[in-house]
């Protein structure tokens, strides 16, 4: 008797002989994993995908270096503002108004806030230090003061830069502007900080006479931003979860038809999640947008094993064998299947460890833990359940429900099951040929599927939430102001939400020659950067600065012109006075976006073209900083996005290729320790290669991008394809080493194992398929492509496998790998 045996002789005796004691210590081991629920955080965006990218360290370098950050600091927000005119009095004391109260109250920690409407007030009252003093200079001002304001102001360049494209310097009007916000927030402050402050901020801009936060005063940052993420998840739960439910629990019912038997397999699918929470809880992982894909795989695994069990249970009742003896049986069998199915899922999912991504490798260990308790709990907890509760119902006067196996005798399913077999005994090549030409053609197609990486991929479909809009309460989405401030963006500012790369010069910018070579990078841009002229791009670095300064400051442009030996207005020599001249001016605040405190580093941000794909951009910016002599690192969003989508097809096809081998070797292990046949593993293999190639070609065919979300997908389909062909081929094997024909053999698997593959993939199909409903998107395609997994795995165990079976028995023992020639020995003799 080898060891899995002397296991499965020992969960049998325990589960038949002491069910009540296994159910009880299920009941305090699941108790225990409940407390470590309460420890879970969560952890949303995509900031949890950029860890020690190369471009994101300098990122974040240029947070600690520099007063201005790329896209605004973690700790600074926005209010664009909107009327008919931003710049009518009554508007610029809105403004005003706004900015004063927000600075007030001193429990929101503003250290300042800066607007269009700042700089006229300052060209009426240079004096004027506070946002109050601001706004009574323009409400005391006369309209041709006013106008002139403006219009002094305007010279300055000081309105074009925070108002709308349609701005009209003539009419002096323009209907969006931007008011900034700086917290007084050390770096180290945590999101949750941030968040708590810019909620608390919305609330004072609401009560600004005039304003309607969300409407025409839409305060936005990366706090709200988290926080409006995080609803995301919360309102996708509040949609799918009941709908989830529901299917789930109608197919459950279809399967069970037994509401004992429903309460105990529901209860066991609970467990199994209550444990695999706890596990995050006490592990410290937190729960993230990949995590929640993790739960509708774990419904997957469990609701089959539950209905294999129940059902090959009731095959044995069916004979007329007792409690005991039907259970023994079961387990016997179904055991090692779910063994070998949880192993090899685990090599999909554990393949996901390997990936750069954190989310990615929290999902893998998170999965497999999940995946191993499933195992335990539905292999031993739910048949001692099983058979408590059936000899509990012997004695009472309880009626019968449906007791038969799923797919037995004439039933209609029982029908249709049989399509795959009758189609082995007809044309078994051609089955196996046309198929095996489908996986190859959709796994070649495939591989032209485009991979996305955003912060905009975690927004949700704005169509979507206005259908959703509709319905009551609880299920009404939340109002989500990122989407207008992504409309505002790109219509009245004419700005992509990442519109800029950077490149980040990590080395001093002291010598004579550091302005020259930051304004050589400028010169002869790329195609995809916005240009000023012929021969230079649009950009903004320090040297950008000088000359500003220069244009607006006679004795700062003649401190230029003497340091400048080479006539073309950017120093070469003296660089430190010239440095010293700019950092004691009014401009200090804008050189210190540029140039660190220390002068060891700078930044240089090029605007990119509208309508330019990133990646080109991307491309561009990182040739330019190989090109340039300076210590240069490309960075910015586009660029950490760019890195991420390398790093994410990287990693999908090195997890893919690493999920298939170690199945592949373990199946092989495993059919030559259990059955004596190592090739045996090839019938199991096949159907699984057919399966991830009809998924890759879907994912183009319905334009869904690989993503982080869903990169695990492709590895975790090995899983979920070998889960179906297990439990066929196991029972096939079973069958056969018992003596039937293989066609024989073949009629009795799918007319036992084939109604509870069914059953399965309805209730998971079901299950999964609900995420399509999800007002996230990365979900919602999360949901599909898993679906869709499932449904081909179930496909090619129904209708490949049969046909597979008999083209290996009539053509394997050509080259020696006949069906013949060590299943039976090894049945005779014992083995399993």
């Amino acid at each position: 008797m080898t060891a899995v045996d002397r296991l499965i002789e020992e969960v049998d005796r325990v589960v038949t002989e002491r069910p009540l004691a296994v159910i009880a210590v299920f009941v305090l081991v699941t108790a225990a994993f409940a407390g470590g629920v309460t420890g879970i955080e969560t952890n949303a965006g995509t900031d949890q995908f950029t860890q020690d990218i190369p471009a994101q360290r300098a990122l974040d370098n240029i947070d600690e270096e520099f007063e201005t950050s790329i896209g605004g600091s973690a700790t600074s927000a926005q209010v664009i503002v909107s009327d008919d005119n931003v710049l009518s009095r009554d508007a610029l004391i809105r403004t005003l108004e706004t900015q004063q109260r927000l600075e007030s109250r001193s429990t929101l920690r503003v250290a300042s806030t800066s607007s269009h409407a700042d700089a006229v007030a300052r060209q009426l009252d240079p004096t004027a230090a506070s946002a109050a003093e601001r706004r009574d200079a323009v409400a005391e001002a006369t309209p041709a003061e006013l106008r002139s304001a403006i219009a002094d102001a305007d010279a300055t360049g000081a309105i074009a830069a925070q108002v709308s494209v349609d701005y009209n310097p003539t009419a002096q009007a323009a209907d969006t502007a931007i008011v900034g916000i700086t917290y007084d927030l050390p770096a180290s402050a945590t999101s949750a900080r941030v968040t708590e402050l810019q909620t608390r901020s919305v609330d004072v801009v609401d009560s600004v006479p005039g304003n309607k936060a969300g409407e025409n005063a839409i305060l936005f940052g990366d706090g709200v931003l988290q926080s409006e993420i995080t609803a995301l998840l919360t309102d996708t739960a509040i949609i799918v979860f009941p709908a989830a439910l529901i299917l789930i629990v109608g197919f459950l019912i279809f399967s069970y038809r037994d509401p004992f038997d429903m309460a105990i397999g529901l209860s066991a699918l609970l467990m199994s999640l209550l444990w695999t929470f706890g596990f995050m809880g006490y592990a410290g992982i937190p729960f993230s947008n990949s995590l929640v894909t993790v739960f509708p795989l774990l419904l997957a695994v469990g609701i089959d094993f539950g209905i294999h069990i129940v059902n090959r249970y009731r095959e044995e009742r069916a004979t007329g064998a007792g409690i005991e003896r039907s259970m023994r049986t079961t387990t016997d069998q179904l055991l090692i299947a779910f063994l070998l199915v949880t192993i090899t899922t685990v090599f999909g999912l554990v393949s996901n460890v390997a990936s750069p991504f954190d989310p990615n490798r929290d999902f893998g260990i998170v999965a497999a833990a999940g995946i191993t308790f499933t195992l335990i709990i539905f292999g031993v907890f739910l048949p001692a359940a099983k058979v408590f509760s059936d000899r509990w119902r012997e004695g009472l006067p309880i009626p019968d429900f449906g007791t038969s196996a799923l797919g037995a005798g004439g039933s209609r399913i029982a029908r249709v099951l049989r399509v795959g077999v009758d189609l082995s005994r007809i044309a078994p090549v051609a089955v196996v040929a046309l198929l095996l030409l489908g996986g190859a053609v959709g796994g070649a197609y495939g591989t032209g599927v485009d991979t996305e990486f955003s912060q905009e991929a975690f927004f949700p479909d704005q169509d979507r939430l206005e259908t959703y809009d509709a319905l009551p309460e609880p299920f009404a989405p939340t109002e989500y102001t990122f989407l207008d401030v992504l409309t505002l963006f790109e219509e009245e500012f004419e700005q992509d939400f990442v519109g800029s790369v950077t490149l980040y010069v990590d080395q001093s910018v002291r010598d004579d020659d550091a302005l020259e070579l930051i304004d050589r990078t400028t010169r002869n841009p790329p195609d995809t950067f916005a240009t000023t002229d012929e021969r230079r791009a649009q950009a903004t670095s320090v040297v950008t600065v000088i000359e500003d300064r220069a244009s607006r400051d006679p004795e700062f442009a003649a401190l230029v012109e003497r340091n400048d030996r080479l006539g073309n207005g950017v120093p070469d020599r003296n660089v430190d006075e010239v440095y010293d001249a700019l950092l004691d001016s009014s401009a200090a605040g804008q050189a210190r976006g540029y140039v660190a405190a220390d002068r060891g580093s700078a930044r240089i941000d090029f605007t990119i073209r509208p309508g330019v794909d990133n990646s080109e951009a991307v491309a561009d910016v990182r040739d330019l900083a190989e090109r340039t002599s300076l210590e240069a690192v490309p960075t910015g969003d586009l660029v950490v996005n760019e890195a991420v989508i390398d790093l994410l097809t990287e990693s999908a096809i090195r997890s893919l290729f690493a999920a298939f081998g170690l199945t592949a070797l373990f199946l092989a292990l495993s059919y030559a320790y259990l059955e004596g046949k190592a090739v045996y593993g090839f019938l199991n293999l096949v159907p699984v290669l057919v399966t991830v190639g009809l998924l890759v070609g879907s994912m183009r065919l319905f334009d869904i991008p690989l993503t982080p979300i869903n990169a695990p997908i492709l590895s975790v389909s090995i899983g979920l394809g070998v889960d179906y062909t297990v439990h066929f081929v196991h029972r096939f094997v079973d069958e056969y080493q018992a003596g039937l024909p293989v066609d024989e053999a073949l009629d009795v698997t799918i007319g036992g194992t084939g109604g509870a593959l069914t059953g399965s993939m309805l209730t998971t199909v079901s299950g999964l398929g609900v995420l399509w409903l999800a007002v996230i998107p990365l979900l919602r395609d999360f949901g599909v492509l898993l679906a869709l997994g499932v449904f081909y795995a179930y496909l090619c165990s129904i209708l490949l496998v049969p046909s597979l079976v008999v083209v290996w028995d009539r053509y394997g023992g050509v080259v020696g790998l006949g069906l013949d020639g060590g299943l039976r020995e090894a049945g005779a003799d014992g083995g399993r």
